[in-house]
């Protein structure tokens, strides 16, 4: 038996991933300590890992612990400058608290082996600080620095021209040394304040184990990269279990012979005014069945009044259940939302600028199975338009349905589990052979 600690940030995005893994470490002996806001209590008992809440630093579970400051500050910028001020005061910053609160749950559980979502940058200090190997996992499209791709953030395709390539190297330059050079300096102050050395690393670099990364996809969503570390293996989607379910009374509605389309905000950027009222305006009373969900968010947001006799309006439908019937998914381009499509053969439009949503947008682009808006707000024409398109080209539907069959090929809490076990045996680089 093995005692695992794991540390996940306090948002569903990146505590969802690891709870398929987590339960199969519990069912094969393993202990298991997680460490995150307490307001994923409930759902990380019943993988049968012990909860640690976060006891200092922000809890995005907790509103008492958000500064408003923070909110504002953050709501305040846009693009590049937003994803930024994320790297620099969500995730740098609590790195601190983070090992704070580590160190004292290792006081109380000795583990052997550490995990944590890249986001979660506590534990590779940690690592540093009682040299005990450790591992991340990827929830977010590949982030780290390769001669092949432009840095990411920007949500730029890869290409292999020579011009391509000149540009992705001036890119990644410009951005080592200029555009983050500001983060560099803030992750080497915050190392300093907890008495580990400058490295002058960037954000992910630092992020990313030497020992193990598990990426939560299929090499085919990837951009191809010669110069991709060993370290990291494809595991396929995390799909979390389906939970128990009790159908609305329209779901018989699903049966109708017309195109299904469903649109959803996600579980971050939530503002329905972005992406579910443009798309409801876009398909008011046309032939189609238009599903929306809010992400957990009060119908009465919406201020709909009538709704359109097309529309069905649900706070939340797990994906399990709705997305055998739906046609085209209207999405703000969370990562774990759109490898669930994939995983169900659902092409997609994305509409998404904030987080790293332009990266993942661009790689449904990419990959053909969507089609990626590039922009946060889009019109009801602009969403009409793609979904449309999307419905009268089979070439969507075809790669999306390939996807799914590559999905299907892995057993990713099997996968994951005996990686982390080869870890923990021996205490060194899992190491993979790539072919991208």
């Amino acid at each position: 038996m093995t005692n695992f600690l794991i540390a996940t940030i306090a948002a569903a995005g990146h505590v969802n991933p690891a709870l398929p893994i987590v339960r199969k470490l519990v069912e094969r002996g393993h202990e298991v300590w997680w460490y995150t806001g307490k307001g994923f209590k409930e759902k990380i008992e019943a993988t049968g890992a012990r909860h640690v809440p976060i006891r200092t630093g922000i809890d995005y579970t907790d509103v008492n612990t958000i500064p408003q400051s923070w909110i504002e500050q953050k709501d305040a910028l846009k693009g590049v400058a937003q994803f930024k001020y994320y790297l620099k005061h969500g995730f740098i910053d609590s790195a601190v608290t983070q090992l704070e609160d580590l160190t004292n749950i290792l006081n109380e559980f000795p583990a052997d082996v550490l995990l944590c979502d890249v986001f979660c940058l506590g534990i590779s200090w940690l690592h540093e600080k009682t040299g005990l190997p450790w591992a991340a996992f990827g929830m977010s499209a590949l982030p780290f620095n390769s001669r092949d791709t432009a840095p990411f953030g920007l949500g730029i395709p890869p290409g292999n021209s020579w011009v391509e390539k000149l540009r992705n190297r001036f890119l990644n330059y410009l951005s080592q040394n200029v555009l983050m050079r500001d983060v560099k300096l803030h992750l080497d102050r915050a190392r300093e304040s907890v008495g580990l050395p400058k490295k002058s690393q960037d954000f992910f670099t630092a992020a990313l184990s030497p020992f193990l990364y598990l990426q939560g996809t299929t090499p085919s969503f990837e951009y191809p990269r010669s110069d991709l570390a060993p370290q990291i293996h494809f595991i396929g989607t995390f799909l979390p279990p389906a939970p128990a379910f009790t159908p609305p009374t329209w779901w018989d509605d699903l049966k109708l012979d017309k195109p299904i389309i469903h649109v959803t905000q996600g579980t971050v950027a939530t503002e329905v005014k972005d992406l579910i009222l443009p798309t409801i305006e876009a398909f008011a009373n046309e032939d189609v069945l238009l599903i929306v969900t809010t992400g957990g968010q009060p119908i009465e947001n919406l201020q709909l009044n009538p709704i359109p006799k097309n529309v069905r309006l649900e706070r939340f439908i797990p994906h399990a259940y709705l997305l055998p019937y739906v046609d085209v998914m209207v999405t703000n381009g969370g990562f774990n939302g759109v490898q669930t499509a994939l995983a169900f053969g659902v092409p997609m439009v994305t509409a998404g600028q904030t987080e790293e949503k332009p990266e993942i947008g661009a790689r449904v682009q990419w990959t053909g199975t969507g089609i990626d808006l590039k922009t946060s707000t889009p019109t009801p024409q602009q969403i009409r338009n793609a979904v449309m398109k999307i419905l009268s080209s089979p070439k969507y539907k075809e790669r999306a349905e390939s996807f799914k069959a590559e999905i299907n090929r892995y057993d990713t809490p099997t996968l994951a589990t005996e990686l982390l076990e080869q870890l923990a045996l021996t205490k060194k680089p899992v190491y993979t052979t790539h072919v991208l």
